[in-house]
């Protein structure tokens, strides 16, 4: 996908959108994904610090519901500091953390109990500083709760990203209420790349940015984060070790030569 134009009048419309809002005084620099065409949606080219991000599983299953862990965790890798990830269910894998760049030495984890008590922690640790994110499971957030939670992530600087889970499929109609968060995003597993050898190819999602303020929305089909919570534009690769030997049959007419 080629990386979008500029538009004048479309930043234009962005940088007043942000005076409106205040933002200009608390701005406090973005996240890339390392991504043009990614990041030509999103103001400032990147995820704004210091603010409120959703992401949501694209089904109602543990599949896609890993997939949006996964897409969080990889942006939390990325960013600066300690981590600190809240959640009711005791279902997280820290091996698979691991491998999307999400270190368990520079994570804390925090179980709670209900909504409720997820929300008190979230808001008390975007207040804090010296924590480079916090990630919360929660089902319902509020406008008047994701917007304390917007007010706490612009006091300290920290990316908050509230990870929308659900334990019926009928509570997943809340996501589509307003909130306050700056940018909302919903992640579906796809059919990874077949390999030209026996093997699992890496996994890939589908972004849909659903909200994006002063941005715009999109779609995007992407590999999953690797080892340094970094996305990739999807294509059909060789695995690094295969891709980096020299041709077989080359080789062995040298070594016949010889």
């Amino acid at each position: 996908m080629p990386a979008p134009k500029p538009r004048p009048a479309l930043e234009a419309l962005r940088a007043q959108v942000s005076r409106l809002e205040g933002q200009g005084r608390r701005r406090r620099g973005v996240l890339p994904f390392g991504m043009p065409e990614i990041d030509g949606r999103l103001p400032d080219g990147g995820l704004a610090l210091g603010a409120l991000h959703e992401v949501a599983g694209g089904g109602h299953d543990a599949l896609n519901a890993a997939a949006s862990g996964l897409f969080s965790a990889g942006i939390a890798a990325r960013t600066r500091g300690k981590v600190l990830w809240i959640a009711t269910r005791q279902d997280l894998y820290a091996p698979a953390l691991q491998q999307v760049g999400l270190s368990a030495r520079r994570t804390i984890y925090v179980a709670a109990s209900s909504d409720v008590d997820v929300l008190a922690c979230f808001e008390e640790a975007l207040r804090r500083q010296g924590l480079g994110a916090v990630v919360a499971e929660v089902g319902r957030l509020s406008m008047t709760a994701s917007r304390r939670l917007q007010l706490a992530a612009e006091t300290s600087g920290a990316l908050g990203i509230a990870i929308r889970r659900w334990r019926r499929q009928t509570d997943a109609a809340d996501f589509g209420q307003p909130t306050a968060s700056v940018t909302r995003w919903r992640v579906s597993v796809l059919p990874s790349v077949p390999l030209p050898v026996p093997g699992v190819g890496r996994s890939r999602w589908l972004l849909e940015l659903i909200r994006a303020r002063a941005g715009e929305c999109a779609d995007f089909e992407v590999e999953a984060c690797d080892a340094k919570g970094r996305l990739a534009p999807c294509r059909l690769a060789l695995p690094a070790t295969l891709a980096d030997r020299p041709d077989q049959e080359a080789a062995g007419h040298r070594r016949a030569r010889a």
